[in-house]
């Protein structure tokens, strides 16, 4: 039976150093991808794109810059933490300019091009009654 919550923490990652000095642990999961990343002072990613990936990056600790490149400009955004950065297919690096490292958390999956908007917004249910029964409360 599969369980209703996962719990996955740092010992069951594929942990990598990449070679900018970025410690990054990935959750592989089969529809989507988290991963953790911890970007040290002047490091810089090298430039990529997707080609049908889109990432969700949330800045949890410092600042970083994405750089981009559109209409063969470079285009620059400093970001902080509690900041969210969505990147669908764009030419794309993220740099650290700081003298502090950065931390974020990308979340990655294949976008299936249907809005799931209304599901998201409805589909929490309330079981504060139903735990009450369970529970004896």
């Amino acid at each position: 039976m599969e369980q209703e919550i996962e719990i996955r923490n740092s010992k069951e990652a594929l942990s990598r150093v990449k070679k900018n000095g970025t410690e990054v642990q990935y959750f592989l999961y089969p529809e989507f991808e988290v991963h953790t990343n911890k970007i040290p002072p002047g490091s810089i990613q090298d430039w990529h794109c997707h080609q049908q990936v889109e990432e969700v990056i949330v800045v949890t600790s410092g600042k970083i810059s994405i750089e981009t490149i559109e209409n063969a400009t470079l285009e620059r955004a400093e970001v902080k933490q509690g900041d969210v950065l969505r990147v669908k297919n764009s030419i794309h690096r993220l740099v650290n300019r700081n003298r502090t490292s950065a931390s974020f958390i990308v979340f990655r999956f294949v976008p299936q091009g249907v809005s799931q908007a209304d599901i998201i917004k409805n589909d929490k249910c309330d079981c504060e009654e139903f735990v009450k029964k369970i529970l004896g409360d």
